[in-house]
């Protein structure tokens, strides 16, 4: 057994390497591009291929589905690291429901171009072009957004606040010194959450923005749109405490939903039946052309 002074060393050596490998690997894998060759939607959803720009050198792609007057629109925004072969299931159900659609590739996602992903910081352009296009392809049409983690990250980060007539928003990051420190806990232990800050630093240095940016619970009371906050039960990176945190911060009308069972997945493809459920009734209730009273009637603050 090596003497006590030696093994100090040796375990602070390899923290220092850790972290070293932390401060220059980690950044470059979870902002590296994830490009990916989408194609066509499947055949029953009648879907267009559509690109659009974003910021400059930016190029948003996507499908873009003819919807019935006066049901409304809604555009769907993937998680990190996905794509828009994510959202079929929910753009299959809307489009049956008569609803206009536009599912999007963020940029350095899927066919979109682009080449280092930030979390919904720069993404919230994205959105901000993406809501632009949908209203001149369906004019006059109520707007609503699906957004996954990063995409409702992305939706709510806007600057100013983009006005949209609904949202629901599943599994959305509070804050993003916490997203990655459950992150960096969920798979190194007690020493990823010691490391998270150097990793927290390194990914700052290589976007320009800091933490205070990329805090999506700070922006929900400038929301003038009833919400639908949905969270996972069991989810070990927007925990279930974080989710009520962001419900309680959003203005009214709002609803609230705790999957049960539920860790950070595709909670349309866990619990498929009551997500098309739930989703339908509370975009009936907020796009569909009606009176105004009846839209609030319906959409009190409510809980599961």
């Amino acid at each position: 057994m090596l003497p006590k002074p030696s093994r100090i060393l040796m375990t602070a050596t390899a923290g220092l390497l850790l972290a070293c490998l932390l401060w220059f690997a980690l950044p470059a894998l979870v902002m590296g591009p994830a490009h990916a060759h989408v194609g066509d939607a499947p055949a029953d959803l009648d879907a267009q291929n559509v690109a659009f720009a974003s910021d400059p050198g930016i190029v948003i792609h996507g499908w873009f589905i003819q919807g019935n007057p006066r049901v409304g629109a809604v555009l769907l925004l993937h998680g990190i690291h996905a794509n828009r072969l994510m959202e079929v299931g929910r753009a299959r159900f809307l489009h049956q429901a008569g609803y206009a659609i536009l599912a999007i590739d963020f940029r350095a996602h899927g066919e979109s171009t682009g080449d280092r992903i930030t979390f919904g910081y720069r993404e919230a352009d994205d959105v901000a072009a993406s809501v632009a296009y949908l209203r001149k392809r369906a004019p006059g049409e109520r707007i609503g957004v699906i957004g996954t983690s990063m995409g409702g990250a992305a939706f709510l980060l806007g600057t100013p606040p983009l006005r949209v007539d609904a949202a629901v928003l599943e599994q959305v990051y509070p804050s993003i010194d916490l997203a990655l420190d459950h992150r960096m806990t969920r798979y190194l232990g007690p020493p990823g959450h010691a490391l998270s800050p150097v990793v927290l630093n390194a990914l700052g240095r290589r976007t320009g923005f800091s933490p205070s940016d990329l805090r999506p619970i700070d922006h929900l009371e400038q929301l003038q749109a009833p919400l639908f906050l949905i969270g996972g039960a069991m989810d070990r990176y927007t925990l279930p405490a974080e989710s009520r945190a962001m419900f309680a911060a959003a203005g009214t009308p709002k609803r609230f939903w705790l999957v049960p069972g539920a860790d950070h997945i595709d909670l349309q493809q866990f619990t498929p039946m009551e997500y098309r459920q739930r989703i339908l009734a509370f975009f009936h209730a907020t796009l569909e052309s009606g009176s105004a009273s009846a839209r609030n009637d319906g959409l009190r603050a409510r809980r599961p």
